[in-house]
């Protein structure tokens, strides 16, 4: 039986943090095997908002790389570039053409960042779910991964794709609906400046996150100023000490221990004496994944190869899904 196929994609906007890490990635990557997964760069995506021309390239080879660093198997994985296949640019200017308008305009996350353009909102920030959608639908996908910020994105897409089947499928389905894939729930990670709030790449304070790259000093100068309490002891469970709650939470991931030793081994701590030890095992447990990362941006040419595979393999997908949407739309085929 063939492996049911995923498909996720991740922006290359800001430096990917433990609460990426902790909460998506390495969860994602524990359960890889059991699926035929195109994991891409959504570069398209990134100019939905207001981005450096300069970096744009450099920052998508960073997290393709920092996604191999952090455990992506290319036995079961193919990585590529949005960009690179041109059918998703394709492919949602043809479903641009049957999606209702109000749909968009009903999407939450585009009210809220309007809100923060104001006047200079632009037409791809409204029509990101529609090209999200084509990013799924080219690849057949059964599943895909989302958080909950996202469940109304993949809902969309399930409506466009039964929309288009509906009228242009002639009792035929072109476009697998995917199903939402709910995986074993990773941390929720909160900002080093306020535990109420989860880290977010698009915090602008850098000091509320621990970024994967980070080095050894910078990773103990920002657990040293996060925010605490004035508490003497550590525990677990308080709701009245969120900052407690995520730096021991952290602790008990990045260093591997079972909640119940953590919650014994810091009860009588006091946070001097508790920082040092957060520091120690969270640069032990970045350390492989900085390491691997200095590798592959090394031999610029393994990284390269990567994609130009990844992307030979997605196009021989996404170009079949394409051609039968094209069909059924009653486009000519090409002499």
């Amino acid at each position: 039986m063939p492996k049911p196929r995923v498909l996720s994609g991740i922006q290359p906007t800001g430096n990917l943090h433990l609460g990426n890490y902790l909460g998506a990635i390495r969860n994602w990557v524990d359960g890889q095997e059991q699926y035929e997964n195109f994991f891409c760069v959504v570069d398209l995506h990134a100019i939905t908002v207001p981005h450096d021309p300069a970096t744009l390239a450099a920052d998508t080879y960073e997290i393709a790389a920092v996604s191999l660093a952090c455990g992506l198997d290319l036995n079961y994985a193919n990585l590529f570039v949005q960009s690179h296949v041109s059918a998703h640019s394709e492919l949602a200017w043809l479903l641009n053409c049957i999606t209702p308008l109000n749909w968009l305009q009903d999407m939450i996350q585009f009210k809220e960042k309007a809100i923060k353009q104001g006047e200079n909102v632009s037409t791809g920030l409204l029509d990101y779910p529609v090209l999200m959608a084509a990013d799924i639908l080219l690849y057949q996908a059964d599943k895909v991964p989302v958080g909950e910020d996202q469940k109304q994105h993949l809902e969309l897409t399930r409506d466009i794709a039964a929309r288009f089947n509906h009228q242009f499928g002639k009792k035929k389905r072109v476009l697998k609906l995917p199903d939402p894939l709910i995986r074993a729930e990773g941390a929720r990670v909160m900002s080093l400046t306020d535990g109420t709030r989860k880290m977010s790449k698009s915090d602008p304070s850098e000091q509320s996150r621990i970024n994967l790259l980070d080095s050894p000093d910078t990773i103990a100068k920002k657990i040293k100023r996060c925010k605490t309490d004035l508490v003497q002891g550590l525990e677990f469970g308080n709701p009245d000490r969120p900052e407690c709650e995520n730096l021991l939470t952290l602790y008990q991931l990045l260093s591997g221990k079972p909640k119940d030793v953590v919650a014994a081994e810091c009860r009588e701590m006091s946070w001097g004496t508790f920082k040092p030890l957060l520091t120690e095992a969270t640069i032990a447990a970045l350390q492989p994944i900085q390491d691997k990362y200095q590798a592959i941006v090394a031999d610029k040419g393994y990284l390269e190869s990567v994609l130009k595979q990844g992307r030979e393999k997605a196009e021989a997908v996404a170009n079949e899904t394409l051609s039968q949407v094209k069909a059924a739309l009653g486009y000519s085929v090409p002499l």
